[in-house]
């Protein structure tokens, strides 16, 4: 992979679109040819980072270099960026070529040259078929897929995709997921896709930036994401239901756990509602089943232990009943262990 430079590196950004600050001082560096998922809730500021990347918003502080160069001050013409929004943006009145083609002619590329870059692009995201419909006449993902290749003709130095597969039906959205990640795959271009979805994130990205209330969180590979959470503010984000969290003392009495022998010793401690497990014929109950959620194969058993609520996913053969008594515990080396700041604790 090349050097950090050669790609994308943000520091220290503020922005304050509105007069409401938005971005509080993010640092970001992704390296040329990677795909790096920004995920975060509505209101995190995910579009707002692309905008100023792209320099469609002004910063009240920080930084934006893209293949090396101080691009803060310039104007998105001369960044050699390319956008793809998540309502595609196409112009109506035009065919999907001379949509495509569109970002090269009014650069005066010369007509026979774009039409050529333009088919080359519709084929590496396979809608060349598709070269005399218009928008209208094209289903979301084929629409997308003409963004896409709108994006891609232009051969920029950053990709910037704001929730590019978000009007998208599941199953579309799930075909569209896997094409775009091989197609990152043929090009190896620079690309930042935004995301609230976290399937899609952990999916797509080779890395994944969790950003909340205008800070980023934690960045890593989306197994680390995952399994490593930085702080309680990703465990509880990245997962559905999310991670149950307790008091310290209240999970090591629920639970007997190990962690008593941390130093230092955990404020909080959190686990996955895939590490509980359900005991149906423990001898000393202490959990009553409040709820049970079926989804497919699966069961979100909601328990009450000692006044906590806590989420176990089990199969749905062995489910238990709502008002059932049951043993409560937790897989060994499952627990993640969190200080009074919310900083994750150890490994």
């Amino acid at each position: 992979m090349a050097d950090a430079e050669e790609g994308l590196t943000i520091e220290g950004l503020r922005a304050a679109p509105g007069g409401t600050e938005v971005l509080r001082g993010i640092d970001l560096m992704v390296q040329a040819g990677e795909l790096i998922a920004v995920l975060g809730p509505s209101g995190a500021g995910k579009t707002t980072l692309l905008r100023v990347v792209a320099g469609l918003e002004a910063p009240t502080a920080g930084r934006v270099l893209i293949a090396g160069r101080d691009v803060t001050s310039v104007r998105p013409g001369l960044r050699n960026v390319s956008m793809v929004f998540q309502s595609y943006a196409l112009f109506p009145h035009l065919n999907v070529l001379d949509n495509i083609a569109f970002g090269l002619v009014v650069r005066d590329v010369k007509r026979a040259e774009a039409t050529a870059r333009a088919k080359k692009a519709a084929e590496m995201v396979q809608c060349g078929h598709l070269l005399a419909r218009r928008p209208g006449q094209l289903s979301g993902g084929e629409r997308q897929r003409v963004a896409l290749a709108r994006a891609l003709v232009r051969a920029p130095d950053v990709f910037l995709l704001d929730e590019p597969l978000s009007n998208l039906d599941a199953e579309t959205r799930a075909e569209t997921r896997a094409e775009l990640k091989a197609l990152h795959a043929r090009v190896g271009g620079t690309m930042v896709h935004v995301t609230h979805d976290q399937s899609e994130a952990l999916v797509l990205g080779d890395r994944v930036a969790v950003l909340v209330n205008g800070r980023i969180e934690q960045v890593g590979p989306p197994d680390d994401i995952w399994s490593r959470p930085a702080n309680i503010v990703v465990a509880r984000f990245v997962g559905t239901p999310p991670m149950n969290v307790l008091t310290a003392d209240d999970g090591l009495r629920l639970l007997d756990s190990p962690a008593r022998s941390v130093a230092p010793p955990p404020n909080s401690i959190g686990f996955r509602p895939e590490a509980v497990v359900i005991d149906r014929t423990a001898d000393d109950p202490l959990g009553l089943v409040e709820r049970v959620d079926v989804i497919g194969e699966d069961a979100y058993v909601y328990v009450r232990v000692a006044g906590h609520l806590v989420v176990a996913r089990t199969s749905r053969e062995v489910r238990p009943a709502v008002g059932d008594r049951v043993g409560v515990s937790v897989k060994p080396g499952h627990l993640h262990l969190f200080d009074a700041d919310g900083r994750r604790i150890g490994s």
